[in-house]
């Protein structure tokens, strides 16, 4: 691993950002890594928009990533991609939720979609996670989850699937487990 992975988090209140973070977190510790995190804007409320950081490696001095420094850059909600892109690079991996929570005057899906493609070089994954969950699991809540394996799985972000699921064991509380655990799972199909 380089000197730091870098990641920011973003979406809207009641997706379960601060969630991811914390499992994230978790399971770099899990690997002997040094983590800083944190929520820099927002309200954890639901609807409200909500960034958070997450940097780890040998040694880690801030928990902010610096504009243009991102490795990885996970949204749940599809318009909030667009105000990540000052964190991103050429080689910024973007791993998006293809849901749209529409507002008046925002974008529409195609136009947003079209906007993060032409930016940088990265690769863009756009999955349509919540509508799977909601499909699969009759939740759509866990969309993190799953994004979070599928970036695991493909091997976007330097942790092991094991020391995530040990961290999902951790951090979410147990009558949510198995549905979490399902989540994680189902991004392998």
């Amino acid at each position: 691993m380089a000197k730091s992975f870098n990641i920011i988090i973003s979406g809207t209140g009641g997706q379960g950002l601060i969630t991811l973070l914390q499992i994230i977190a978790e399971a770099a510790l899990i690997e002997g890594l040094d983590i800083k995190t944190s929520e820099l804007h927002g309200l954890s409320q639901r609807g409200g928009s909500v960034e958070t950081h997450i940097r780890f490696g040998k040694e880690i001095y801030s928990p902010l990533v610096t504009q243009g420094s991102a490795d990885l850059i996970l949204n749940l909600e599809i318009s909030e991609a667009l105000k990540m892109l000052s964190y991103a690079s050429s080689k910024t991996v973007f791993v998006i939720n293809k849901n749209l929570i529409s507002y008046p005057g925002g974008f529409e899906e195609k136009e947003l979609i079209q906007k993060i493609k032409n930016f940088g070089k990265g690769p863009k994954y756009i999955i349509p996670a919540s509508e799977i969950c909601q499909k699969e699991l009759g939740k759509e809540v866990v969309s993190g989850i799953y994004l979070l394996s599928y970036a695991v799985h493909k091997n976007l972000i330097p942790l092991k699937a094991g020391s995530i699921l040990k961290a999902v064991s951790k951090v979410v509380p147990e009558k949510y487990l198995d549905l979490n655990k399902k989540a994680f799972e189902l991004a392998l199909n």
